[in-house]
């Protein structure tokens, strides 16, 4: 079995750090041509095209929020200038935003969470199928969390997000279809990126995390990334509408190992 991306044109949002940015380089390794979104972190931006460059592959980063409908369409007008259209799209970009009880929240930092997160990824999902389904082909990949499953106090907002992410995932599978355009979404569990390192840089912490996941381990960028891989591929070309849980069992109730 061969997974190969060659002259395929991929979009990876939020691609300057963490998931991202390993999915990035993940797709870039195996022949993708990649255009490298960012937000505000340009140099991190440029060390991923830079590491894609250096393996061989072809990269460009492209600055948008994707919260901003405008910037999204002025970014997909680059990609087209540059690639000539979208073969895949990773929607990565997102937040997770302040941990505050619901009743206590700002509505403008709940409504920034979902911007980002549930906004964002379906300005660009439109963008994108836009294009796709015209030509007939494509993927769409969303980066989850298994929040769009498990409850989490504090962040009403992210698990919306997350939650309505994977709703819309399954309307546009079916929607695009008959089109030959698949759509469908991994979700991790706890993985080592910037975002978390409070938790995964103390040990105490990281011992009480450990204990919400039966393989007793948090996973890494590259393992979401190489799965990611297979799934854009023609190896997963009969999946769509779909959220694959990437999470070392922390979705399988793990309190419930040694009984209820």
């Amino acid at each position: 079995m061969n997974i190969d991306l060659t002259g395929k044109r991929v979009l990876v949002t939020g691609a300057s750090s963490g998931i991202g940015a390993a999915i990035a380089k993940q797709l870039g390794s195996i022949g993708a041509r990649v255009a490298v979104n960012y937000r505000s972190g340009e140099s991190e931006a440029d060390e991923s095209v830079s590491q894609i460059e250096q393996a061989g592959g072809e990269a460009f980063k492209v600055q948008a929020d994707v919260s901003d409908v405008d910037a999204v369409e002025r970014m997909f007008a680059k990609v087209d200038d540059r690639f000539g259209g979208i073969d895949i799209l990773i929607n990565n970009a997102g937040i997770d935003g302040k941990r505050v009880l619901s009743w206590d929240i700002d509505p403008a930092d709940w409504k920034k969470v979902i911007d980002v997160n549930l906004m964002g990824s379906f300005y660009c999902a439109r963008q994108a199928l836009k294009r796709m389904v015209s030509a007939n082909e494509g993927v769409i990949l969303n980066v989850s969390s298994v929040h769009e499953e498990i409850a989490w106090s504090g962040q009403s907002a992210y698990t919306a997000s997350k939650a309505g992410i994977s709703m819309m995932m399954k309307s546009m599978a079916q929607e695009a279809s008959p089109h030959g355009v698949r759509v469908l979404s991994v979700a991790p569990g706890a993985i080592r990126t910037p975002i978390n390192e409070d938790v995964w840089s103390d040990p105490e912490s990281m011992e009480g995390l450990k204990k919400l996941i039966p393989m007793d381990r948090i996973g890494e960028p590259e393992e979401i990334a190489k799965m990611v891989a297979v799934l854009v591929s023609d190896v997963g070309s009969y999946v769509t509408g779909e959220t694959v849980f990437i999470d070392g069992g922390m979705t399988d109730y793990p309190s419930f190992a040694k009984g209820g």
